[in-house]
């Protein structure tokens, strides 16, 4: 019997199980290679702890590690129901809480290594995460991608730790009544840009779909957002990721200045506050602001005699 300690959380709606202590061990001496070894050699467990009967397919996995650099707190490699992920910012901020309750972090500014880079991020007393995501960038305005209605929607793609497509003109009322047309949409939409190899830099997949609608209120958000994740789940956090590509685009599009505030609605009501420091007349250092709460705090056991045991996949 194998045992598995987690601290379960929810940002904003959307869960992360954070694995405090596991059979997993590394080799490598960077985040990039945990991540590789991680899925070469570690895949059943990720199976186990975030799919079915365990999980499910909107749960996210972060397993710390030790740190690579001397000044992070630990190191993280983020995984889901289908494979990894290179940077998940609600995870992170999952991370942070489960942290703050283990007593395992202070208030105060911290470091943790991701397989994208190492982020920053400031804990307040509320519990309050700001975190500073690695520098953030669009790559392609307005790609045109044809329905098979006939259709024609338009996207940026975008880089915010995961890649985006990020999509204003598809037409659809972003409502939580909808989700099953804005899934069918942006399912459609991620196939046809694999049949037309549109990919993000380095030739990696454009694996997240974001639709941008109003906000509930103007008084509670700038927008609201539906994202389509790798593994056909919808995030019900605003995404930190997908925050930080969007206001990637709207830096390069001159629609929103340096230090000003946006904030973003996700499709269940939860907010993220992010603001950016420009880098270059391409990039930026987003920070994007949240909350996570805590709760689960448990053991997974991994019984050899369930055949369930390693998780079930579809």
């Amino acid at each position: 019997m194998e045992r598995i300690r987690v601290i379960d959380t929810h940002t904003g709606g959307e869960p992360t199980r954070v694995v405090i202590s596991s059979p997993i061990g590394f080799d490598g001496a960077s985040m990039a290679e945990r991540r590789a070894q991680f899925q070469t050699e570690y895949d059943h467990y990720r199976r186990a702890i975030v799919c079915e009967p365990r999980g499910n397919d909107v749960m996210v996995g972060a397993l710390l590690t030790e740190p690579v650099e001397p000044t992070s707190l630990a190191g993280v490699v983020f995984f889901n129901n289908v494979g990894t992920l290179g940077m998940c910012g609600h995870g992170l901020i999952g991370v942070v809480a489960a942290l703050r309750f283990l007593e395992s972090i202070d208030v105060g500014t911290h470091r943790i290594d991701t397989p994208v880079g190492t982020v920053q991020f400031d804990l307040s007393v509320e519990g309050i995460v700001r975190l500073q995501n690695v520098p953030s960038y669009r790559v392609a305005a307005d790609v045109p991608v044809r329905l098979a209605t006939g259709q024609v929607v338009h996207g940026d793609v975008a880089w915010g730790g995961n890649w985006f497509f990020i999509c204003h003109d598809h037409g659809l009322a972003v409502e939580l009544a909808n989700v099953r047309q804005l899934e069918s949409l942006s399912r459609e939409i991620r196939a046809v840009l694999q049949e037309q190899d549109r990919v993000g830099n380095n030739g990696e997949v454009i694996d997240h779909i974001e639709l941008i609608g109003p906000p509930s209120s103007p008084h509670i958000a700038d927008a609201k957002n539906f994202v389509l994740c790798p593994g056909g789940a919808y995030d019900r956090s605003p995404c930190g990721t997908g925050t930080s590509a969007k206001i990637a685009c709207l830096a390069v599009r001159g629609e929103l200045q340096e230090g000003a505030v946006y904030r973003q609605e996700s499709i269940v009501g939860s907010v993220f506050a992010a603001s950016y420091r420009r880098l270059t007349a391409e990039r930026v250092e987003p920070t994007v602001e949240g909350i996570a709460h805590v709760n689960g705090d448990g053991e997974l056991l991994l019984d050899a005699s369930d055949p369930f045991c390693m998780g079930i996949q579809s």
